[in-house]
């Protein structure tokens, strides 16, 4: 019989699961799977997988898992194979008590995607309990004048199996005077009734013993017995009587304990101690016995513990009033319990995803279920979470939720997210429930490290030491871990100097930035040098930034003044001519310098250390121009040797010292007299003083040549009487053409000068303009030649 059972069992799974894959699964009734309690643990219920239409392997994808209610752990559910397993073995009687069926309601959850499939374990009873009375003894006192086929109700037997292992029969042991009849009470229950068969004699048969035995319908059936005692008493010919046989009431959960339920009443004909009544519980079970209490003499029925709707909705009470002759007659309660909003509704998590990478699209974040105790109004429920939260609540079947991500996180802007879920109900007065998560939003690597500043510029004195610290860079990263730790590189910037690449002249710390000089810096060679960083972080993939550097060599005094004219060769030396008609104030020569350095440190100033004989020569200080300090005579020696020192603007100052030889002679015809000192070195000249000689003499030509014309133009001028300053003559313009005087005179260089004549003049003299130096300009290192305009002054004979 258990086998065919089984078969049929298979059968209708077989067919519920046909059924179920023709419709929506949202919508589909629940999977139903059968197993008799007391089954082994690890025992085989069905294959979830095949029942479902899945393929192998695809419920440990999914992230399947097996959840319920009461989150009793009664089932295994094998992911890999699909293998729907017993966990722990199953009392019926535990579970569910005597409701029929037991029916143990679980879900199968898939969370990749997120979809649920409801299912149900309907556990089978077994014949595992013997029927029980409460009283082991049961006591009848039935008066001798009761007449035959009259009644007696007794003690119903108590069986925690259901169905057709519940109790179905009652026997009595052979007698003369009794048989059992069984009456059905209705909802499955069963009570003995034990009937007069003949006349009692009290003076013959005061009292009886018989066994009254309970008899289950298992298979094999299981008993119980008590004892049941008559005793013969004399004649009450009237019985208790109720006024309704049947009361209905009924009672708020929350009513306190010791208020009144009912009051049942029953009134009996006899007089004296027959006449009196007293009020009992019929054999009640232990419950009613624990909940209930009646007052014997009034029959008030009150509540001795409180009550609870979702405990038990209906009791069901039989109450006996017997007088003083033992006759008595009963009458039924039916007590319905109210439901009061008092349970607030629960949230059970069934799964929490925390942290939540950022950037993440819609993300499940939790998936719960919410319920009530309650019925009705007081079972329905809202669930809510905060406005001002990027996540929403999707609700689902069988009460569950998903919240899920709105838009996709920004862990830079909140990392952090602490969320209630609020639970209402729509009771009267309302009862809410709130469940706090905290949900982490993990990093990605989205931010690019930033600079604090987008250019830097660097000062680094020259003739510094190698590896000197010049300076850092510092960039930020909003992300964090191994997303914000940065490394810090050198970039190129074009063009590049191929003889002074980046590596050589700089280095960086690739931790923390800082910026070192590999090598010690020539202002005068490189003034500044350009290059750029990176700020790489240590992200996947890594993101970067650059930023400019800018690097700008300070100058130091490292350089002493030049010397460009006149030259300091070693050859022989340079003589300057001066006519002894000279006025005061005659420019003599001009000692042109140059300093490598820059600003300050290239500020020359020029200063007459030393001359033959004093106060006849003065030097300028700012241009260096040589001048004659008063009037020449005859008494002045024709040769005199000058020491000029040049000295910057430094700190400390540098200087440099130059010779200047200088000649007084009668007139530019007056032949050039060497000095005593060079005379033996001009005896072994080679012939190329002869040309200079010999220029000399051609540019002294030219040079009277040219005061002639000035003086012819000056007349000129004053006869016409034209304005002052243009440069002309009588017939035409003088020409403004270059002078080109070649280094065969008093100067050692070429120079060029634009001549120009001025009129109404009282002395006769021309003025040099705008000198064009290119072999000066060949020699200077990359600076510009800093003269005085009045290096071109007048000069005056």
């Amino acid at each position: 019989m258990e086998a065919r059972m089984e078969r049929a069992v298979q059968k209708r799974q077989v067919l519920f699961l046909c059924i179920f894959l023709g419709v929506s699964w949202a919508g589909a009734e629940p999977l139903r799977y059968f197993v008799a309690e007391e089954t082994e643990r690890g025992t085989f219920l069905a294959n979830l997988a095949n029942d479902l239409g899945l393929g192998v392997g695809e419920l440990s994808a999914r992230g399947s898992r097996i959840i319920s209610d009461e989150n009793i752990r009664f089932l295994l559910l094998n992911p890999l194979t699909g293998d729907l397993l017993l966990n722990e073995k199953l009392d019926r009687e535990e579970l569910c008590g005597p409701t029929e069926p037991c029916v143990l309601p679980f879900q199968l959850l898939l969370e990749k995607p997120f979809q649920i499939f409801r299912a149900e374990l309907w556990v089978r009873d077994i014949n595992d309990h013997s029927p029980g009375f409460l009283d082991r003894e049961i006591l009848l006192e039935i008066l001798e004048s009761t007449t035959p086929g009259a009644a007696f109700l007794l003690e119903s037997a108590q069986d925690s199996d259901v169905g057709i292992n519940n109790l179905r029969n009652y026997t009595i042991s052979p007698n003369a005077y009794f048989h059992i009849n069984v009456h059905d009470g209705g909802e499955g229950n069963i009570y003995p009734e034990l009937v007069l068969d003949r006349v009692l004699d009290r003076e013959e048969v005061p009292e009886l013993s018989l066994t009254l035995t309970a008899l289950d319908g298992g298979s094999p059936p299981r008993s119980g017995t008590a004892l049941v005692r008559i005793l013969v008493l004399d004649i009450n010919d009237n019985v208790p009587e109720f006024v309704q046989s049947l009361y209905k009431v009924q009672v708020p959960e929350n009513s306190p304990v010791g208020s009144l339920v009912v009051a049942v009443s029953a009134r009996d004909l006899d007089t004296g101690s027959n006449g009196e009544i007293n009020y009992a519980f019929f054999y009640a079970t232990e419950r009613i016995l624990k909940t209930f209490e009646i007052n014997s003499t009034s029959g008030s029925l009150h509540l001795k513990a409180e009550l609870n709707y979702e405990a038990m909705q209906t009791y069901t009470l039989t109450i006996q009033a017997k007088d003083g002759g033992g006759l008595s007659g009963k009458c039924t309660v039916v007590v319905h319990v109210t439901d009061i909003n008092d349970n607030p509704p629960e949230l059970i998590m069934s799964s929490l995803t925390s942290p939540i990478a950022e950037n993440s699209p819609e993300t499940v974040v939790a998936v719960f279920r919410i319920r009530d105790r309650d019925s009705g109004n007081n079972a329905k429920m809202v669930c809510s979470i905060q406005d001002d939260l990027p996540f929403v609540l999707k609700p689902s079947v069988e009460n569950f939720y998903t919240l899920v991500t709105e838009s996709p996180l920004d862990r830079e802007s909140k990392a952090e997210y602490n969320i209630t879920i609020t639970v209402t109900d729509m009771g009267s007065p309302r009862l809410k429930t709130q469940h706090n998560i905290t949900v982490l939003v993990s990093d990605v690597n989205d931010n690019a490290p930033a600079f604090t500043q987008t250019s830097y510029t660097l000062w680094v004195r020259e003739n510094n030491s190698p590896a000197l610290h010049i300076g850092s860079v510092s960039a930020t990263d909003t992300d964090a871990g191994a997303n914000a730790q940065l490394t810090y590189s050198l970039l190129p910037l074009p063009p590049q100097d191929p003889h002074l690449p980046l590596a050589s002249l700089v280095s960086i710390n690739a931790d923390n930035g800082h910026l070192f000089a590999l090598r010690s810096l020539d202002y005068e060679a490189l003034q500044a040098f350009e290059f750029g960083v990176g700020a790489t972080d240590r992200g996947s993939p890594a993101l970067s930034s650059q930023a400019r550097v800018r690097v700008l060599v300070l100058d130091a005094n490292d350089n002493s003044p030049f010397v460009l004219y006149p030259l300091q060769n070693g050859s022989a030396p340079c003589t300057e001519l001066v006519p002894r008609a000279a006025e005061a104030g005659y420019l003599v020569t001009k000692v042109v310098a140059v300093d490598g350095d820059s600003g300050q440190n290239a500020w020359l100033s020029y200063q007459l250390l030393k001359a033959t004989e004093p106060g006849l020569f003065g030097v300028w200080p700012h241009n260096g121009e040589v001048r004659t300090a008063r009037l020449l005579s005859e008494r002045d020696a024709p040769k005199h040797r000058l020491l000029v020192q040049v000295r910057d603007n430094g700190e400390p100052p540098r200087s440099a010292s130059v010779t200047l030889h200088v000649l007084l002679v009668d007139g530019f015809s007056q032949p050039y007299l060497p000095l005593p000192e060079a005379a033996a070195e001009q005896a072994r000249a080679d012939p190329l003083t002869v040309y200079l000689v010999v220029a000399l003499a051609s540019v002294s030509s030219l040079f009277l040549l040219s005061v002639l014309l000035f003086v012819a133009v000056r007349l000129c001028r004053r006869s016409r009487a034209t304005s002052l300053g243009r440069c002309s003559v009588p017939e035409r313009p003088f020409p403004g053409h270059l002078v080109d005087v070649s280094g065969t005179g008093t100067l050692s260089q070429s120079y060029q000068y634009e001549v120009c004549l001025r009129a109404g003049s009282g002395t006769s003299e021309f003025k040099f303009l705008k000198p064009i130096i290119p072999s000066l300009q060949s020699q200077n290192t990359g600076r510009e030649v800093e003269e005085n305009p009045s290096f071109g002054n007048d000069l005056g004979f």
